[in-house]
């Protein structure tokens, strides 16, 4: 059968600048925590945080992240390097594929709490924060699968069907269903459900990254549902899908409970930040008032020095009346006398 429109797959992943190997997944993840990070001090600011605590927070959020998405995932596929004929070297090649998100998550969080509690902030604050920008992070992470030609779904005849090129690693070339597309383009969804609901509903207290996680886990179920790489099975369903199905329950809970328990947003999400910190123009605010003052100085000791000149000159304007005035009585009187 012949495709009239199809994704292509990439003929290669990885493209080697002399001995640089420059990795196509690499670059995914890596634009990815960029813009988290970008997405994160915006919204960190607005809440009334200090610019830049995001990005020091996220020096120990990200390591930890990375290697949680690589446990979750080797020991969930324990089979891809530990069975017989595997090399378990493989399991630290990290630019070959293999990050779980749960894992990710998880441990990412370890890493942000302790960061947080370096700077006297809450967790779940900057949760909140961050939030929108970790969706889109792993919508432009997910395209790393695609320089891989990896994590696709069942075979499928839509004109936006993948075409699979590789036969590596047990792959069939064929036309599949771009499972990683799909998840890409529902995290773009999530991170704009997140933001309209933040500002709608003014979440607070984790309530918007607990919105975040329950919306994601919706469409990973059904995502997950039509891969066909292998898997573990739990009574038929694959070991994420019930993994999905139990992080939503938790995320859903954890709001439910949360607004009962501390309802509205915190007030202080980063102690001792003044507004002009807040918002990056603490030392430009601080110029413009020094100047403020100095001008205002400059203009007292003019009016000073005006004032003693104009009363200089009305005293000598004094002094020539009465001069005047004597001159005149003397002449009078010599007038009288004559």
């Amino acid at each position: 059968m012949e495709y009239l429109a199809y994704i292509p797959s990439p003929s290669r992943g990885v493209i080697h600048l002399g001995p640089i190997p420059l990795r196509g997944y690499a670059f995914c993840i890596i634009i990815g925590v960029f813009v988290a990070v970008w997405l994160g001090n915006r919204r960190w600011i607005a809440r009334g945080g200090r610019a830049g605590t995001v990005a020091d927070i996220a020096v120990w959020a990200v390591p930890f992240g990375l290697v949680g998405g690589r446990l979750y995932h080797v020991i969930t596929d324990y089979e891809l390097y530990f069975s017989e004929g595997r090399d378990w070297v493989d399991a630290f090649k990290v630019w070959q594929g293999g990050l779980g998100i749960w894992g990710a998550i998880a441990v990412g969080a370890l890493g942000a709490w302790i960061g947080c509690r370096r700077r006297g902030i809450p967790l779940p604050a900057y949760a909140d924060a961050i939030a929108p920008g970790i969706a889109l992070a792993q919508a432009i992470g997910r395209w790393g699968n695609w320089f891989n030609q990896e994590l696709y779904g069942r075979e499928t005849h839509l004109p936006w069907a993948l075409h699979i090129t590789s036969s590596e690693g047990g792959r069939v070339p064929g036309y599949y269903h771009p499972t990683f597309l799909y998840e890409s383009l529902w995290c773009i969804g999530v991170a704009f459900l997140v933001i309209w609901a933040d500002r709608r509903f003014k979440l607070g207290h984790g309530r918007a990254f607990a919105l975040y996680v329950a919306a994601y886990c919706v469409g990973r179920g059904w995502i997950e549902y039509m891969r066909v790489d292998d898997a573990h099975h739990i009574l038929g369903l694959r070991l994420n899908d019930w993994t999905a199905m139990i992080v939503f329950l938790l995320a859903v809970l954890y709001i439910v409970l949360s607004a009962k328990k501390r309802p509205g947003r915190e007030t202080v999400v980063e102690p001792g930040v003044s507004d002009g910190e807040a918002d990056g123009t603490g030392d430009a605010a601080e110029a413009v008032e020094a100047t403020e003052v100095s001008e205002a100085e400059a203009s007292e000791d003019e009016a000073e020095h005006e004032g003693e000149a104009k009363d200089g000159t009305e005293a000598e304007d004094e002094a020539e009346a009465a001069d005047d005035a004597k001159a005149k009585d003397e002449a009078g009187s010599a007038t009288k006398k004559s």
